[in-house]
């Protein structure tokens, strides 16, 4: 179902319980029901008290009393149907906002994720939608149920003693401001709670993503600090929040209460004019109670209200954020590649930062080893970064096979393009998911072929469970190289035309980097592969060196040519070899 996510918020809310109305309805039904047997029960007891005893009708009395009782026990049977369906149609609700917020989120773009933790954005996935469930679930039924018993009691207090109603009209406004009142100060406290429990969660993730790091310097204490400097914050958020919660469920409590004993002292006053007689004042006080217990549920609906619309808006405001790449409207795929790439006058800037890179033109031909080389921060693996489309040129264009990338699905460009970088992600799970990951729909033989070929085979026979022994979170079990390995074996999976190195064996010792030299060189083969390299001894068999600074690229050529010409490549290798 596709929803339209700049409607007004209520509209969007709703459109969530479309596909469940019969069961959203059964749950508002047995609700109204539950809230006609409230009703009854003072209105019979009026009855019994005022003709069945004074009249000695004692089978009528207790035939009433029978049907209250099954009157009763049908209310229990209610009541399991709403805590069953009810939450149901809650879980329902949540999975399926759960299911779009993480595929819009999928959808998002590189700059997305550059400015939001991973801790903050599971805290929406996960706390946020939980509180928008129980709101889902309680709101609607917490309405019918005070709103049938208000509007009911008020009728039948009416029909009692009009001047009693009446008093309770006075009161009722003033609890309807009051509760206003303290939603909004309560609102503006729960959205804060929720952004400080996003950045107590972004906190913890980080210290446990960085356990090994913070344990290999030392720095538990460090660690610490900021834990402590985030839950303090935390604390702080959760006590305002409370403390508007306390003062509404105070007042609430106060003038709920304050209402029996005016009723009391008003009645009172019309028995001793004989305006009222006793049975008159009981049952007008029964309807009052049925009146408060409404009023009370109010108090537990406004928290759920304030903290469910509060993480609303906050999933709102994901769903609201567009991706900042998006396919044009007509967009082809990019079909039978040869891998001829091209960057003309292209320029590129991170958001209003300075430009990474500045009028670069580069071709390479299908088929060719092309390695960018050059200092750190220079702007290669940005370059790298925008022939899969994950950012768009500012100025220029780049072309694959001769189709601007802006032209093309992004499926299709990025299944084109097989990339292996310095650090490789590991998905915690078995070595062959991890491998599969390149093609899903892989059988197990190409899985095993393509092991072999990225010469990791051997080791996952060594492993315990071989290629199903689990390989820890982000592939702790695993030494660089396997997982180097492992990326590789991904890659050859995909068999993709273009293929993109960076800096892949650079964090690699020299026997494991000569290794996996091997296993990168038979992967380049026959296609179109573009390296990024700091040891500049693995890119000497390119076709063509670029060498990027500062934005720009300052000379290109051959080895053999660039070492000839004596300029920015020559004093990288002299620099290099000085170094060693």
């Amino acid at each position: 179902m596709k929803r339209d996510f700049h409607r007004s918020p209520l509209r969007i809310f709703l459109s969530y319980f479309r596909p469940y109305n019969g069961l959203f309805m059964l749950d508002m039904a047995c609700a109204a029901a539950i809230s006609v047997i409230d009703l009854i029960f003072p209105f019979v007891s009026r009855t019994a008290m005022q003709r069945y005893l004074p009249q000695r009708m004692f089978t009528a009395f207790y035939t009433v009393v029978a049907i209250l009782l099954l009157a009763y026990l049908l209310k229990g049977v209610l009541y399991y149907v709403i805590t069953v369906v009810g939450h149901g149609v809650g879980v329902l609700v949540e999975a399926d906002m759960r299911r779009e917020v993480f595929t819009h989120i999928q959808s998002l773009s590189f700059s997305f994720f550059d400015h939001n933790r991973t801790g903050a954005l599971m805290s929406r996935v996960t706390n946020d939608l939980f509180d928008i469930t129980e709101l889902a679930h309680h709101g609607p039924e917490n309405l019918i149920l005070c709103t049938l018993t208000l509007l009911g009691s008020l009728i039948v207090l009416f029909t009692i003693r009009w001047e009693l109603a009446l008093v309770l009209l006075v009161v009722l406004p003033l609890c309807i401001l009051f509760t206003v009142h303290q939603r909004l100060k309560m609102k503006r406290a729960s959205a804060e709670l929720r952004v400080k429990t996003a950045e107590i969660n972004a906190v913890i993730e980080s210290g446990v993503s960085g356990i090994r790091t913070a344990k290999a310097f030392a720095n538990e204490d460090e660690e610490m600090r900021k834990f402590n400097e985030g839950n303090d914050v935390f604390k702080t958020a959760k006590r305002e929040y409370y403390r508007s919660m306390g003062l509404f469920q105070g007042g609430m409590e106060f003038t709920s209460s304050a209402l029996l004993a005016v009723v009391v002292g008003v009645g009172g006053l019309l028995i001793m004019r004989g305006k009222m007689d006793y049975v008159d004042l009981v049952t007008f006080t029964l309807y009052v109670s049925a009146f408060v217990t409404p009023l009370r549920k109010l108090v537990m609906f406004m928290e759920q209200y304030t903290q469910g619309s509060a993480c609303f808006a906050r999933f709102l405001e994901i769903m609201r954020t567009e991706p900042e790449i998006r396919d044009k409207p007509g967009a082809k795929p990019l079909t039978d590649v040869r891998g001829e790439i091209r960057c003309e006058h292209v320029s590129f800037r991170y958001n209003e930062s300075a430009e990474a890179l500045h009028d670069v033109d580069l071709m390479i031909r299908p088929g060719e080893s092309f390695a960018l080389v050059g200092p750190s921060g220079g702007g290669k693996t940005t370059l790298c970064h925008l022939i899969p489309r994950f950012y768009d040129v500012t100025e220029g264009r780049v072309t694959v096979d001769g189709q601007d990338v802006r032209d093309v699905t992004q499926e299709s460009l990025r299944r084109a393009i097989g990339i292996i970088q310095q650090d490789v992600f590991m998905f915690a799970g078995t070595v062959r998911e991890n491998i599969r990951y390149g093609r899903p729909d892989a059988t197990d033989e190409e899985v095993v072929r393509a092991a072999m070929r990225a010469e990791i085979h051997d080791e996952i026979l060594a492993m315990p469970d071989g290629y199903d022994s689990y390989i820890g979170e982000r592939g702790v079990m695993l030494s660089g190289g396997q997982k180097q390995r492992i990326s590789i074996a991904r890659v050859f999976l995909k068999d993709p035309p273009i293929l993109i190195l960076d800096e892949a064996t650079s964090a690699l010792d020299s026997v494991t980097e000569q290794r996996i030299q091997q296993s990168l060189d038979m992967l380049s083969r026959g296609r179109t592969c573009l390296i990024i390299a700091h040891r500049l001894s693995t890119i000497r068999g390119a076709d063509r060196i670029a060498v990027v600074e500062n934005g720009r690229i300052v000379e290109q050529g051959s080895h053999a040519e660039l070492m000839e010409k004596d300029g920015a490549y020559a004093a990288l290798q002299r620099a290099q070899r000085l170094s060693e």
